[in-house]
């Protein structure tokens, strides 16, 4: 098992098939670029980890009407028998260039562009936002998580909670990509290789009549691979009955791997079971704590030099809930060999197709990004680069541990302020004075279209 079953083509919002069927009846069809971006970082994030491409090519290659979904669009009563026909043959055959999973990104830069007829590259274009968007975003929080902890055993905890079952899965995917040490939940081990971790519930405390019971149940059953919940009655008691537990354990060849606290004042109740322990000769016992936990409780803990193995990190990472989502976007930037570009109010975007180039200073750090028409050569590092063609894909994907090398990688490279956890100044991101001279060209080739019809052409807003 590698990756996700194929999402049904419907999928998707009502009106990418309302602009279908528009497009198929105005011969629509000549050749259009879209690029996915992310309009401005939020709050906190001093950079982006790009994800979910995989899941992207994944999705494209395997695009296609079910019989079923061909039934139900005949039967809905809004579109036309001639349409539905022209859908059974739909398969994506166009281009995709992107920046590799885990490569560190900023505001208005491209990760992805798609290149293809205009209905297949828009029909995409809710699928593509919704993988990208969300791994993106999780990725992001993940890494300020993985910086806090110092290299210390980072676990995701956040299935449960999750906002549904992709959700949760994807989540241990893009958190383990930022770095995570590894999950809790079980698929993504399967799929992807992902280092599984798990401890005990509090119910499996409370369905045995001791703790110490259920602490040699356990031992017994896992004597390889436990760690023992100690917060379930008094944290202290419990470490006090593991330390007389693993004297009768020791001469059946079973030894206690780690506690767990999930409750309580962490830092504090970490010192005081790691006094006992070692007093009672488990000095190699391991704490691992959990609890509602954020990079910025990481990051207190840590500081507080508490004597803290590893943590369990779920919630409030896979739902990135200090700021759950990315203002983002997908929008048409060429159409018909013609560049376009959005023009609202606070919205405007640059038009054609974009390449990004990273520059480094003397000791390999990321010095500054230039982002420019993709016919410009430049000097650094071109980071979109070819991932499909004719709607195949150019490579096999690689392994998530790969991407997980190039994530640490990359933000080994950062300037060192934009790894902290608090804002700093933004990271230079030059837009080249031939893509403004775009943008300008565009905006008169507009104005004068405006011009020529009824309605008065309106202003130009500034550049993005």
């Amino acid at each position: 098992m590698t990756d996700l079953p194929p999402a049904p083509a419907l999928l998707t919002d009502l009106y990418q098939l309302t602009m279908l069927q528009a497009y198929f009846d105005g011969g629509m069809t000549q050749t259009a670029a879209f690029e996915f971006f992310v309009r401005k970082l939020p709050p906190q994030r001093n950079f982006l980890i790009a994800a979910g491409l995989e899941q992207v090519l994944d999705y494209l290659e395997t695009l296609r009407f079910s019989d079923a979904e061909l039934e139900w669009l005949a039967a809905c009563g809004r579109f036309r028998q001639e349409f539905i026909d022209r859908l059974a043959a739909l398969r994506f055959t166009g281009d995709v260039d992107a920046m590799a999973e885990g490569t560190v990104f900023f505001a208005d830069e491209p990760i992805l562009r798609v290149t293809a007829p205009l209905p297949q590259a828009q029909l995409v274009e809710t699928r593509i936002i919704n993988l990208l968007q969300y791994q993106s975003m999780v990725a992001s929080k993940a890494v300020r998580c993985a910086i806090a902890a110092g290299g210390r055993l980072l676990v995701d905890f956040g299935l449960r909670r999750a906002h549904g079952a992709e959700a949760g899965l994807l989540s241990a995917r893009a958190s383990y990509l930022a770095g995570f040490s590894g999950t809790a939940t079980v698929l993504a081990g399967v799929k992807w290789d992902v280092p599984l971790y798990g401890t005990m519930a509090h119910s499996f405390i409370q369905a045995h009549e001791d703790e110490v019971s259920a602490f040699e149940h356990f031992a017994r059953s896992q004597p390889r691979a436990n760690t023992m919940l100690i917060d379930t009655y008094d944290t202290e008691a419990a470490a006090r009955q593991l330390v007389a537990l693993a004297q009768r354990l020791r001469p059946d060849g079973i030894a206690i791997q780690a506690v767990r606290i999930d409750s309580g004042d962490l830092a504090e109740l970490a010192r005081r079971v790691r006094v006992i322990l070692d007093a009672g000769g488990l000095d190699g016992v391991r704490i691992f704590v959990s609890g509602n936990l954020d990079e910025h409780a990481v990051r207190d803990l840590v500081a507080a030099q508490a004597p803290i193995d590893g943590f369990g990190v779920g919630t409030r990472m896979n739902t990135s809930a200090d700021y759950p989502y990315l203002d983002c976007a997908y929008k048409l930037q060429e159409y018909a060999g013609q560049p376009r570009r959005k023009r609202s109010e606070g919205k405007a975007t640059w038009p054609g197709r974009k390449q990004v180039y990273r520059s480094h200073d003397a000791q390999d750090r990321f010095s500054g990004d230039l982002l420019t028409t993709v016919d410009e050569p430049a000097s650094g590092e071109p980071l979109l680069r070819p991932m499909m063609r004719a709607g195949s894909r150019l490579e096999a994907a690689p392994a998530l541990a790969a991407l997980r090398r190039h994530a640490a990688a990359q933000v080994a490279a950062l300037p060192d302020a934009l790894r902290g956890l608090d804002p700093a100044a933004p990271y230079p991101v030059t837009v080249a004075d031939r893509l403004r001279a775009l943008a300008d060209a565009v905006d008169r080739r507009v104005r004068r279209g405006q011009q020529g019809s009824a309605s008065p052409a309106p202003d130009a807003p500034d550049h993005p």
